[in-house]
């Protein structure tokens, strides 16, 4: 036990020399050398090298100084007696009024929840001393704890509550515990498991402490406290091992174990909410609502009002486990959450679409708080308290939100803007939608099970009774190959996966375990819901442990009772899955029409009822679909009493579904299987007319009930509905089949099967790579033998095609195309190639040993593929993504040594040296990471281990590892790697004795690069003031500058210009760069890149299918051109334009206002574009145009359509081929006014090529581009030209316009207008331009952010 240990700490601190003294000793040491030093001795060199060790050590002294100065921050213990808050004390809270304070509150005003914890810790930068206290001092010095922030509730309780009441103070209304990792699970890496209870209690006391005392001082807004859960460092959803999928690192079991201990401790100590937070797998917030619930019926304890709050992890819109964000609120639904929402990952311009969903879909209240923005490359936040606030804005404007609050990088200060922008506006929060009321269930997607939804097929054939081959390859243990029936299903048509190992020769809950854990990361099948199926409700309850979405139970009955009924009603629905009821009670099965509708209609009111309050929605009458036509007349009207059935309990049983097996219906006709599915599909005509919902067929097989051909439609008919005008109709079927059976037996019948293994005609390494993309490992050890009488080696296999399908799979997960467990599927098949391939190339291997031997060479070093060292850094104990790139690794044949979480520097580098490390990977998920990484660096460095080091995980970057880490590391290698699929290539590429010096040299250039470019952007720069750049402006003699008047004064609108005016204005340049395509000199540009040896094949094909899909667009007027132009009599005033009136009135219409250059450079003139306009002063009547146009009407639709149809080559075709023709359309209408419109250039004789490099009389800026760097001063421009009305272009808050392929600019016709950089800005500029535009410095700071040349936040 670590509290109990003896204590080495203490033993060594007493042993310790007197460190003063050791101080004072050094330092009359450095003065004595520092007088003793004659510096007219030294050379210049010598004095070049002191002077910058002296300057290097007086920045330091400026930065100790610096650091001395700022006031640190340090709670002062706080002891009052604070009256109770309205909830009630610690195990009596009052559930029901806290609820019904959140529901009046959130329904009246947006709540505040408060920030990050970590990030506010981190201000108080404790030391592992810190983190020990008094409590862990006798935690052996191997133990580190610095990091476990939970801990701090024991060691630094002052300040824990200090954060609270900050929190509360800056307006929260809920604060969470400071209890993130507040399970056996997460404190099992700090071996602190056995405190977990203690630690939740005391987190939720120092809280609810710190809502007394804001409380007291704010009694109308009394404070909340929110039990933490976050999500543990284990994923349920996923495995660890690529060799097994199956398996997982924890159970379910152990899962809803660790929460329930947490709950009762945050329970026992005070919480007046439970919040389940940060969730990346579905599944492990599942065990965690379980758990909650079970806690709540076992203890009696209050049932405390839950909240929800999930995480997406990039912009797929998906969580970590691959579930959209509407199917994670299927998935979560059942616990009735008062409030759910989306924390962590992404700032909230990022949220904003998954905002919008989960808003869409959510029955209950919605919250969010977002990080600070996203990490910027050296892994910190950007966003201010005031841009924060400013940012979640989005969501008030939007009516998304009932709570705000904020995650990583948020501060009370954070928290504090937040409020302020709350009290300060009138914004109304989200209104809930009315309780949808039909049956909602989820895999990684959603389905909605509704009259819209048609009959819904459950896929049958992963059934061991429903599928001879499925049972075949489970019993046999080839769980892979069951796999590909499944997702035989999926692309047939189910829309529901049915799951049932009921064998007597099987262990049931072992093989659904096994299967469906396999199932969940194939995300193909798993993006289907679950139906588990099992007469054995222990295996039910097996199978629903593995999934993260909403299944179906199939199935429960009252046969075993009414108390045995409720129990697993009960069960069923803290899964949160639907459930199908068996029309079967004590007395047997339900065959005949009244018992069918008298078993189900008890049922219903029993789970509707009090005591087992299920929803009736996701309720599943099975009324049994019992065989017909077996030769016995009793068993004749059981097709026709199911449907009359059917339509009784949809008619009485409100909200209640009708499912049932339909191969029962026909299992007399066994062999004959066209028949069999023709007598299906009749009868599901019938039945879905009567209300039946969904059943478990074989949708890939049922023909269509129009094209049976008769009479065989008719005989079935019949017999389905058992009417018939002589009564003979189960004999003339039975007739029929045996005529059939004789037509088959004979070889008249036989079936065409459609070929669906087209892929399999393809090359063999087009094979290989559509297996890898596509996770198929059934035939790829055929396909690698076939490719190995390719290569020269077997190796060489494994290096060409296999390699080329892996790097297939990274382009296609970087690209967000592919996620997570598509990676790991993919690595499984690589596993297997490269697993056939190994004896093989041991033969190679053997063989040239003999040859070697034979002519007496010594025996070759066995080198091996490589051994990679996988470390997750100090501090860090979250390693899923280390774990994912060590499987991908290994199954590409690495030996991985993954030393596991929290590593110090020291023990990495052993690691090395003893596994003979090739390669060193270190992986950190939060910020603090980024220090140790770098430390490992420094560490490297000093012993000289030279192997590479490559760097992964969230918070880390290209930026970051190029000016932090790899400047640490200079006589070795440093690289960053952005994900899984990206790691075999670059390990690959590094142990490659002909690639490795070239990449390294490649990928060092580029850092070198990124730390030019960072260091440039800090270095200081040399500014003009304001008042002496406008001294340099352009010189103009305006009374020798001839105006010429134009001919349009106003506004003119295009409707609908003809597309095919628009073609020979077509710059291509752009369109080859959107598709990074690019020349090598002299073929850089358009047409000579179709010369290009690299890359002139495809950039000609390219074109071709852009002019195919030109022609379509302008002959089929798949697209609409709409613009607007505009002239006005204007006049300089200073770096102002003032525009008036077209009708000579010379009344002010607004005023352009404009930047002028202010870096100082060796051009003499400073730029404004107010200089092309004659001054107000000089008498001349000058004027100025603008013009918005747009192409991109109709091009969202298509492109919907075509995103829809997976046609994503076609899709990004279309927007490319719109920005063009938008662009076409600006150099047209441009060309229109200096000839036309205006006509100050009626004579123009400028061809396209020439017209595309600017070679006429004046210019066209667009805003937001480096002459007009304002995207603000669109405003007047929409307000001149009216181009929202005039031409349907809009402008969203951001000021970019809709629809995206639009362009817009203002027009000067000066002859010495030109077009410029305005380039870095002064503060002067910024404050004078603020008081003419009338706006505040701030809010102009924020939107030329990128053009300041001072530090904003200074």
């Amino acid at each position: 036990n670590c509290l109990t240990s003896s204590s080495p700490r203490r033993a060594m601190s007493t042993a310790q020399l007197d460190v003063n003294a050791i101080a004072a000793a050094v330092q009359q040491e450095i003065a004595r050398q520092q007088d003793a030093t004659h510096y007219d001795d030294l050379s210049k060199d010598e004095l070049e090298a002191l002077v910058k060790t002296l300057g290097e050590r007086l920045d330091l002294a400026k930065a100790a100084l610096t650091a001395k100065d700022a006031p640190a921050l340090k709670a002062q213990k706080v002891e009052g007696n604070w009256p109770d808050l309205p909830w009630g004390v610690a195990g009596k809270q009052d559930a029901a009024k806290i609820k019904a304070y959140i529901e009046k509150n959130m329904q009246e005003r947006i709540m505040v929840i408060d920030g990050a914890m970590g990030t506010t810790i981190q201000q108080y930068k404790f030391t592992e001393e810190d983190f020990r206290g008094d409590k862990f001092t006798d935690c052996p010095d191997t133990q580190e704890l610095k990091g476990n922030n939970d801990l701090l509730v024991f060691t630094q309780p002052d300040t824990i509550r200090e954060i609270h009441r900050r929190y509360f103070m800056a307006g929260a209304d809920i604060c969470e515990t400071n209890t993130f990792s507040g399970t056996v699970i997460a404190q099992a890496d700090y071996g602190m498991e056995h405190i977990v209870y203690e630690l939740n209690k005391i987190a939720c006391e120092l809280a609810v402490d710190a809502a007394k005392e804001v409380t007291s001082l704010e009694p109308e807004r009394p404070r909340l406290v929110a039990g933490a859960i976050g999500p543990t460092n284990r994923t349920l959803s996923i495995s660890p091992s690529v060799e097994d999928p199956g398996f997982r690192n924890c159970t379910w079991d152990e899962v809803v174990s660790a929460y329930k201990t947490q709950v009762k401790g945050l329970i026992d100590g005070g919480a007046h909410i439970i919040l389940v937070e940060t969730i990346f797998d579905t599944l492990n917030a599942k065990a965690a609502l379980f758990a909650i619930d079970e806690y709540y019926e076992e203890s009696g304890c209050p049932r405390l009002p839950i909240m929800i709050s999930g995480t997406i992890v990039d912009m797929s819109g998906r969580t970590l486990s691959g579930q959209t964000t509407e199917a994670f609120y299927v998935s979560m639904q059942h616990a009735k959450p008062i409030c759910i929402g989306l924390n962590c990952a992404l700032g909230a311009d990022q949220m904003l679409p998954f905002m919008q969903a989960l808003s869409n879909v959510a029955e209950c209240f919605v919250h969010s708080y977002p990080n600070a923005g996203l990490p910027n490359a050296m892994g910190g936040y950007d966003e201010t308290p005031e841009s924060f606030a400013a940012s979640v804005k989005l969501f008030c404007d939007n009516n998304l939100v009932n709570a705000l609050g904020g995650c990583c990088g948020t501060t009370p200060e954070h928290i504090a803007a937040v409020n302020d922008m709350l009290k300060n506006s009138t914004f109304k929060p989200r209104v809930r939608p009315d309780p949808c009321t039909e049956m909602r269930i989820s895999g990684l997607e959603p389905l909605t099970v509704n009259k819209g939804l048609g009959f819904l097929n459950i896929g049958e054939r992963c059934n061991i009774a429903g599928s001879a081959k499925f049972k075949r390859l489970i019993l046999e243990g080839h769980y892979d190959q069951a796999l590909e029936i499944a997702r035989a299903q999926a692309e047939n048509g189910a829309q529901v996966i049915d799951v049932n190992m009921d064998e007597g020769l099987l262990d049931g809950e072992y093989a659904i375990t096994k299967f469906l854990n396999m199932l969940i990361p194939e995300p193909d099948i798993s993006k289907l819901p679950i139906c588990v199926d099992s007469s054995k409700f222990h295996i039910v309850e097996a199978g629903l442990k593995c999934c993260q979405g909403k299944c179906i139970v199939n199935s429960i009955s009252l046969k075993e009772g009414e108390e045995d009924f409720v129990k697993k009603a009960k069960i069923v629905k803290r899964y949160g899955a639907a459930v199908v009821v068996m029309a079967f009670d004590e007395e047997g099965q339900a065959a005949g029409y009244e018992d069918k509708i008298r078993i189900c209609k008890r049922a219903y009111d029993i789970l509707v009822g009090p005591k087992v309050e299920f929803p009736p929605w996701d309720i599943i009458f099975d009324p049994n679909i019992l065989t017909i036509a077996t030769g016995l007349a009793e068993h004749n009207n059981y097709g026709k009493d199911f449907i009359q059935a059917t339509n009784w309990i949809t008619s009485n049983l409100p909200g209640a579904k009708i499912s049932g097996g339909v191969s029962n219906l026909s299992f007399g006709f066994r062999g004959l299987t066209a028949l069999r599915e023709a007598i299906h599909a009749v009868f599901l005509y019938h039945a879905i007319q009567n209300g039946m919902t969904m059943g478990i067929v074989n949708a890939g097989a049922m023909p269509i009930y129009e094209d049976i051909e008769q009479p065989m439609r008719d005989y079935i008919e019949q017999v389905v509905l058992n009417e018939s005008d002589d009564g003979e109709h189960v004999e003339r079927l039975l007739k029929f089949a045996e005529e059939e059976k004789e037509k088959k037996e004979q070889g008249g019948s036989s079936a065409k099967v459609a070929n669906k293994l087209e892929w399999r005609e393809k090359p063999v390494c087009d094979r290989l790579t559509h297996a890898l993309v596509k996770g198929i490992a059934e035939f790829v050890e055929e396909d690698t033998e076939e490719a190995r009488h390719l290569f020269a080696t077997n190796l060489e296999v494994i290096e060409g095609p296999l390699m080329a399908g892996m790097n297939v799979v990274g382009d296609l997960f970087g690209a967000g195309k592919m996620f997570l467990p598509q990676v790991i599927k993919s690595a499984r098949v690589m596993k297997k190639a490269v697993a056939y391939l190994l004896p093989f190339m041991e033969a190679e291997k053997k063989k040239r040993a003999e040859e070697r031997a034979a002519a007496g060479l010594a025996v070759e070093e066995e080198k091996g593929k490589g051994v990679i060292v996988m470390s997750t850094v100090k501090g860090d104990v979250h390693d899923i993504g280390k774990n994912i790139v060590g499987v991908v690794l290994g199954c590409n044949n690495y030996t991985v040594v993954d030393t596991g979480v929290m590593c110090n520097a020291r023990d990495i580098l052993q690691a090395c040296i003893d596994n003979k490390a090739d390669i060193l990977g270190c992986s950190g998920l939060i910020t603090p990471s980024l220090d140790e990484m770098v430390f490992v660096a420094k560490e490297m460095e000093r012993t000289g281990l030279k192997i590479p080091l490559l760097i992964g995980g969230a918070t880390t970057s290209k930026m970051h590892t190029a000016v932090k880490v790899s400047p640490n590391y200079p006589s070795g290698f440093a690289m960053h790697v952005l994900d899984a699929s990206r790691a075999v290539s670059v390990c690959e590429s590094l142990l490659n004795d002909k690639k490795r010096a070239e990449f390294i040299e490649d990928v060092k250039e580029q850092y070198e690069e990124l730390r030019e470019d960072h260091y440039a952007s800090l270095a200081s720069r040399k500014f003009l003031t304001l008042e002496k750049a406008r001294q340099h402006s352009l010189n103009i003699n305006w009374a020798d500058v001839p105006i010429p008047t134009p001919k349009l004064l106003g506004t003119k609108v295009f409707e609908e210009y003809p597309l095919g005016e628009l073609l020979p204005f077509i710059d291509w340049n752009p369109f080859f760069q959107v598709w990074q395509l690019r020349g090598k000199y002299p073929n850089r540009g358009y047409p000579k890149i179709f010369k290009d040896e690299a890359v002139g094949g495809e950039a000609k094909k390219l074109h071709d299918d852009a002019l195919k899909l030109i022609n379509e667009i302008v002959e089929k007027k798949m697209l609409t051109a709409k613009g607007v132009v505009g002239i006005w009599p204007a006049n300089s005033v200073g770096d102002d334009i003032e525009v008036y009136s077209a009708d000579g009135s010379g009344a002010v219409l607004g005023t352009f206002h404009t930047l002028r250059q202010q870096e100082e450079r060796e051009d003499t003139t400073y730029y404004a574009m107010s200089d092309f306009i004659a001054p107000k002063s000089s008498g001349k009547k000058d004027y100025i145009g603008a013009f918005a146009v747009s192409t991109g009407f109709g091009c969202e639709e298509i492109c919907a359509k075509l995103r829809k149809e997976n046609d994503d080559y076609r899709g990004i075709m279309m927007e490319a081929v719109a920005d063009r023709l938008a662009e076409a359309f600006a150099e047209l209408l441009h060309y229109k006014m200096r000839t036309e419109l205006w006509g100050y250039a009626p004579d123009e004789k400028v061809d396209i090529d020439d017209m595309l490099k600017v070679k006429y009389t004046g210019i066209r800026p667009a805003p937001g581009y480096p002459t007009q760097p304002d995207h603000t001063e669109k405003n007047l421009m929409w307000k001149l030209l009216g181009a929202e009305s005039a031409a349907g272009i809009k402008l969203t808050d951001s000021l970019a316009m809709l629809p995206a392929a639009s362009v817009s600019a203002l027009v000067f016709a000066n002859p010495c207008s030109t077009y410029f950089q305005v380039g870095k800005i002064c503060k002067d500029q910024v404050v004078e331009y603020a008081g003419r535009k009338n706006m505040s410095v701030e809010e102009v700071e924020k939107w030329m952010g990128p053009y300041l040349g001072y530090d904003d936040k200074a």
